[in-house]
């Protein structure tokens, strides 16, 4: 319930998107910290637009981070806490450093991508782009191809699909696979054409060029990129995404990208969306 009451909220923030003067007063007088340790201008350009149309007032820590990284997370957040931060969006190659930093403060902290945990903002805006193309979940098959161990959306992506009720399957190198992966309610192919068989959405991972755990590129581009080849298996209206920057002829081939079935507009289109609608609601709380 909680998903789809994000989802629909971001379907009217699309509304407001759409109007001529983007600026609404729902945010008037809060005060938003883009907290970022690790680069991402995709996501922070979201979150920092999604503010700003609210008309809250963005401070940018991200270029001062290198002199705060001896500070502890909850000094940090503590002092930002008792300057009048309102909202903190974090982003940390340390898994759960979210929920630290939430524990320690009265502002609202945001997961913007914590280590190889979870994204679960880049996932919400997957998720209202397949409710867009598909009118729903219930019975739908999706397949998630790559890097399964490292990609933190693909997690947060299985919990939200699982949840909305939709059938959801892996594939990816033995090497690349989240150990007991299982356990997460998903069917896991080792070949991504039984992967794909039938499916209606493929959503692909950004590949971390590791040597340790992924030796050959050319073997992983033979047998799991997205190609003209690997879409026969699947629905002839299925769709393909991917969370960005992608790295064109690796994770999906060219060909695939430049085709209709391809929605990463449609992704881009709906991620201010979203991120005004997780302040929107938040704001609400209390």
């Amino acid at each position: 319930d909680d998903i789809r009451y994000i989802l629909g909220t971001a379907e009217t923030m699309k509304y407001i998107l759409n109007q001529k003067d983007k600026k609404t007063p729902h945010l008037q007088g809060k005060s938003v910290i883009m907290l970022f340790y690790e680069q991402s201008a995709r996501a922070k350009l979201a979150y920092e637009l999604a503010a700003q149309y609210l008309s809250a007032n963005v401070i940018d820590m991200t270029n001062t981070v290198h002199s705060i990284e001896k500070e502890s997370l909850q000094d940090i957040g503590q002092l930002m806490d008792q300057m009048g931060a309102d909202f903190i969006i974090l982003r940390h190659s340390m898994a759960g450093a979210p929920r630290l930093l939430a524990s320690c403060v009265e502002a609202s902290v945001i997961n913007a991508g914590d280590g190889f945990n979870e994204n679960p903002g880049q996932s919400l805006l997957d998720l209202l782009t397949i409710r867009e193309q598909k009118g729903g979940f219930e019975g739908l098959k999706v397949a998630i191809i790559g890097d399964l161990l490292h990609s933190r959306v693909s997690k947060s992506n299985i919990w939200g699909l699982t949840k909305l009720g939709a059938e959801v399957c892996v594939s990816g190198p033995p090497t690349l696979m989240l150990p007991a992966i299982e356990n997460f309610g998903v069917e896991v192919y080792y070949d991504a054409r039984e992967a794909v068989n039938n499916a209606d959405v493929i959503l692909t991972t950004r590949m971390r060029m590791d040597k340790k755990s992924l030796p050959s590129l050319d073997e992983y581009k033979r047998l799991f990129r997205i190609d003209e080849n690997l879409l026969r298996y699947a629905k002839k209206d299925a769709i393909v995404m991917h969370p960005g920057p992608i790295q064109r002829g690796i994770e999906i081939s060219s060909g695939v990208i430049d085709s209709k079935q391809c929605i990463i507009n449609d992704q881009i289109g709906n991620s201010v969306a979203v991120r005004m609608a997780m302040f929107y609601i938040l704001s609400q709380v209390g």
